[in-house]
């Protein structure tokens, strides 16, 4: 009469399994659980002498002893592995246990017990955590996967997890406002023109310089408003996603190759609007050459400074607004200006930019009142100034590099 350790064997031969004493952990030996593969066919063998073998019906009881046992020890093994990698993820995001089931919509004790292996959660579940987490279903239910299912195979910064929806929503919002904060950029540019050819008038005797004067400020106060009001309206709208520009996190399971899509859709339409707007800054300055080589006269120099200011403003325009998605896409992606390292940098420089361009805007009206020449005044601060402002930036950014 065969044994039923000689039907299992009888019947890995049938199977071209190979199964050696040491991998019976429970019938013949010591438990050995790094060889998976032979506890599945030690199981499969055991099924079928279960169904048909003699052996077990003559031992049933120890046969449905070692069933038992086997099966048992193969259930938990599984818990445990999945009830890892929910702990590891759940510490990596730095959340307690009650954050978790409160984004999983279920108790503390559920996760309790999924990660001590006393459970096991439903696919749904499972599907959510994926999405929460970042990670593929893949890694979090197939034991050989360990760090490759992590989103781009890249290291899970700590902190918060973009979603998807989260990132469609800041990606609409920034195509809803882009147009506007051109718009309100455009303004600024714009502002100095009425004053600098009511300047000129003035200066031809065609209009009083007091009423020339109190016009032009006017409307450059009310342009520099409009604008104000436009920035500060839109950038309300983008407050709630600032963290994108300063913050480390990590993108959800599939968001980036959304982000990367979208990035990659409109790649053409940014390259144009920028080749536009550098051709427009460029092209505006034409009118000003052809006044100064022919005409000596001021006001035809003023007419000159106001073409261009009037194309720098469509340049801008066109630059800026495309520069708002690109940067969206960007931000996401945490690539070009947004790397971990870039960030670092603009924490420590963040009060530069408003500093400068404060201090920029003041000698400008400063220099303008106590001149008198406002075209000129224009045309040697801005210029000037923004050729300072990418010069000193660039110094301050390797200063703090090498820091």
């Amino acid at each position: 009469m065969l044994t039923v350790r000689h039907k299992i064997r009888r019947m890995c031969k049938k199977r071209d399994m190979h199964l050696p004493g040491a991998e019976f952990p429970i019938l013949f030996g010591s438990l050995q659980p790094k060889n998976r593969v032979g506890y599945k066919c030690f199981g499969g063998a055991i099924r079928e002498i279960r169904h048909t073998g003699k052996a077990l019906r003559k031992n049933k009881r120890a046969g449905g002893c070692i069933l038992k046992r086997l099966s048992d020890r193969h259930r938990k093994e599984d818990k445990m592995i999945l009830a890892e990698k929910i702990m590891t993820l759940r510490k990596r995001f730095n959340w307690s246990q009650e954050e978790l089931a409160e984004k999983l919509d279920i108790s503390r004790q559920s996760v309790s017990k999924w990660e001590v292996g006393a459970t096991i959660p439903d696919l749904d579940k499972i599907l959510k955590m994926s999405e929460i987490f970042g990670v593929s279903t893949d890694y979090l239910l197939k034991d050989e996967i360990e760090e490759a299912g992590l989103s781009g195979g890249k290291d899970m910064p700590e902190g918060r997890v973009v979603s998807v929806e989260e990132a469609n929503a800041f990606m609409n919002v920034s195509q809803e406002v882009c147009g506007r904060i051109a718009a309100a950029i455009s303004l600024f540019i714009l502002s100095p023109v009425t004053l600098l050819q009511l300047a000129a008038l003035s200066e031809a005797g065609r209009i009083s310089e007091d009423r020339a004067s109190g016009v032009g400020i006017a409307v450059v106060l009310l342009f520099v408003a409009a604008g104000v009001a436009i920035c500060i309206y839109n950038g309300m709208k983008l407050e709630k996603y600032k963290y994108l520009e300063s913050e480390q996190f990590s993108l959800q399971y599939g968001v980036e190759g959304i982000v990367e899509k979208r990035k990659s859709g409109f790649a053409d339409k940014f390259r144009i609007s920028v080749i536009t707007g550098i051709v427009l800054c460029i092209v505006g300055a034409i009118p000003l050459m052809i006044a100064a080589a022919f005409s000596g006269d001021d006001l035809m120099m003023v007419i000159g400074v106001n073409i261009l200011l009037i194309f720098v403003a469509a340049g801008v325009h066109f630059i800026v607004r495309a520069g708002v998605v690109q940067k969206s896409y960007d931000k996401l992606l945490q690539c070009e200006e947004y790397t971990a390292e870039n960030k670092e940098v603009e924490k420590k420089l963040s009060y530069f930019p408003g500093s400068y361009w404060l201090i920029v805007t003041a000698v400008f009206l400063g220099c303008g009142f106590y001149t008198g020449d406002w075209g000129r005044t224009a045309v040697l601060t801005w210029p000037v100034a923004g050729v300072l402002f990418a010069a000193i930036y660039g110094i301050l950014k390797a200063a703090v590099r090498r820091k």
